[in-house]
């Protein structure tokens, strides 16, 4: 009698996991690894709204995988390795230790850091590390069309978009707004060549070798279009770029060493707190 009825408490128990696990899970499992289960809510709460079918589907794909083999490889694991593998607590407190130290040193940089970067502060770092500034690939100020092979105004926006005449330019950007495919006008600002070669969808080498005496870039693909450039400056490798084309860079570097030695600071300011109040000891 005592064994039935501790067979049919334990069946009842059993039951009552399953029916409690069904109300908190009411939906489709996609993957099982031993008793654990993968819902398809889990899955779809990854995919971003708007995705598409097929964007979809290799998300889920990949994420019920990694899933899949993070279990199994665990289970493994545990089967395999010594109990002295398996503990990892030495290296979950250095993980820990580690992140707490990666957002404090973010909080605390969050808290102090001057963002602004004066036309000054930029002027004197470019002076005084020039050879920092050198270029590595060629770079261009130059405007681009993108126009069918058989447009009428083709010829006209060739001349036009050099702007060698007044009102050409105002007059080559009304056209190609009406005929163009695509028209850009990047003669205020530098490009390096291999982002101006993606216009063309080829690389800058072909730019160059494109590259008349006038100043154009002309080439015709097998589709029909006419994809002309005019240059407007070029300046090639080994020459010292502008000022305004390093100017990113600078206040990227500028805010960099800022950060720096705000964590220097507070390293040092750490050290000597720890020792004047004796909570760290070195013998």
């Amino acid at each position: 009698m005592r064994r039935t009825l501790s067979i049919l408490t334990l069946l009842l128990a059993v039951c009552s996991c399953d029916f409690i696990n069904g109300i908190i899970h009411d939906d489709e499992v996609v993957a099982r690894v031993g008793s654990r289960r993968l819902y398809r809510s889990q899955v779809e709460a990854l995919i971003p709204p708007g995705t598409a079918s097929a964007d979809s589907a290799n998300i889920a794909l990949q994420y019920i995988h990694n899933w899949s083999m993070d279990l199994l490889y665990s289970d493994i694991a545990a089967q395999q390795l010594t109990k002295s593998e398996l503990d990892v607590s030495e290296e979950l407190e250095d993980y820990r230790n580690s992140l707490l130290k990666f957002r404090y040193e973010q909080r605390y940089i969050n808290e102090r850091l001057d963002t602004a970067v004066t036309r000054e502060q930029i002027q004197e770092y470019y002076d005084s590390h020039k050879d920092l500034f050198m270029l590595d690939v060629p770079i261009v100020k130059a405007r681009f069309l993108d126009i069918m092979q058989e447009s009428p105004n083709l010829e006209i926006l060739r001349v036009k978009m050099a702007g060698l005449g007044e009102g050409d330019l105002a007059e080559a950007d009304s056209i190609a707004y009406l005929s163009a495919l695509r028209y850009e006008d990047k003669s205020d600002v530098w490009m390096d060549m291999p982002s101006f070669a993606r216009y063309f969808g080829t690389d800058y080498g072909t730019l160059l070798a494109n590259l008349d005496k006038d100043g154009y870039i002309d080439i015709r693909d097998e589709r029909g279009d006419a994809k002309i450039a005019y240059v407007c400056e070029l300046i090639r490798p080994g020459r010292l770029a502008p000022e305004d084309y390093c100017v990113p860079r600078i206040r990227d570097i500028i805010i960099s060493n800022r950060k720096r030695e705000l964590l220097l600071a507070l390293e040092r300011d750490l050290l000597s707190d720890a020792l004047e109040k004796k909570t760290l000891i070195i013998y």
